[in-house]
């Protein structure tokens, strides 16, 4: 494996001045990156580099402004991120788990009328996606998803975050994507249709993305450049990529499958001599928690090309940006 090393300085972003203003976004749900036009993930993305840089300059912009977190499923990054967030931003967080349960105390339109009055966004990490969609129609404030077993937005939007600072331009940059067809990997197809990166996720036979993400994502990339494949043989996926990134093989609610999706999935396992097919400064990325000696192994996401804690980090200043143009 190549010793080549990344960081996020190794190119230059160029500043930008920002506004306290209201945004093209403001008041919107972000339930999916199919939400966001191409402009605005770009603007999303501008703003975030902008806030790492000089996060005081924003350390009032949701001053008296209260985020209500639903968490359904643990989390880390998540919760860390979305509260130190709002922190840093001059609001408020406030984490309703475990005293709320969508759906079964009371009614999602109960939940939604009584927070709209009181919160002015809500968050939510949860299970089914159906659920989310329903909380947001009767809600009139805006939801955001903080995870749900078909997407994970605010990961892609870290994601891409991360392959900007690193690489610079996202069009024509080649993502590859070894795993499970999950959450995470949807959200990185939004991505990639939204910024005109050329994507490529290998997955099992039968663990393949959903087909109307694929089908959204080749459409939306007609406009953008992007070139989104699918295949079921890693070594395709890898060889010469620029990224490349894996998921644990077993989600959250999957752990009765981990045995036998740990066979199935052993030759998608990102390991020295798969994560070699790529390029020589290709970047190692995982949404985390990962399970070493599983999808990666130690040798890969120890290494100088791995940029795993630095797309952690980019959690939080994707997800002010967000909260600044949703809620400002």
């Amino acid at each position: 494996m190549s010793a080549t090393s990344v960081s996020a300085t190794s190119v230059s972003v160029p500043p930008v001045e920002f506004e306290h203003r209201r945004t093209p976004l403001f008041g919107r749900d972000l339930l999916s990156l199919r939400d966001l036009s191409p402009d605005e993930m770009s603007a999303v993305l501008v703003l975030a580099d902008g806030m790492k840089k000089d996060p005081v300059k924003f350390s009032t912009a949701l001053r008296a402004k209260t985020l209500a977190m639903v968490f359904e499923k643990p989390s880390l990054r998540t919760r860390v991120s979305f509260d130190v967030g709002m922190t840093q931003l001059g609001g408020h967080a406030l984490d309703l788990s475990p005293e709320i349960s969508l759906g079964k105390r009371e009614s999602l339109h109960d939940v939604a009328k009584n927070l709209e009055r009181m919160v002015d966004a809500i968050m939510v990490r949860t299970y089914g996606h159906e659920g989310l969609v329903r909380l947001a129609e009767f809600a009139g404030i805006p939801v955001i998803n903080g995870l749900t077993d078909y997407s994970h937005p605010c990961q892609g939007l870290a994601d891409y975050m991360t392959m900007r600072e690193v690489k610079g331009d996202l069009r024509g940059l080649r993502v590859a994507y070894l795993g499970d067809g999950n959450n995470v990997c949807h959200s990185l197809i939004f991505g990639a249709a939204l910024t005109g990166a050329h994507f490529v996720a290998a997955t099992p036979a039968g663990y393949e993305p959903a087909q109307d993400a694929l089908a959204w994502a080749r459409e939306a990339g007609m406009r953008t450049g992007a070139r989104i494949d699918a295949t079921t043989d890693p070594d395709e996926a890898a060889r010469d990529a620029d990224v490349v990134y894996t998921d644990v093989w077993a989600s959250m609610g999957q752990e009765a499958e981990a045995d036998a999706r740990h066979r199935i999935f052993l030759p998608f396992q990102v390991n020295a001599r798969l994560f070699g097919l790529a390029r020589r400064d290709a970047m190692f990325m995982h949404c985390l928690p990962a399970h070493r000696g599983s999808e990666v192994t130690d040798d890969v996401i120890d290494s100088p090309r791995s940029v795993v804690f630095q797309q952690a980090e980019n959690r939080l200043h994707a997800q002010k940006a967000l909260l600044f143009s949703l809620m400002r």
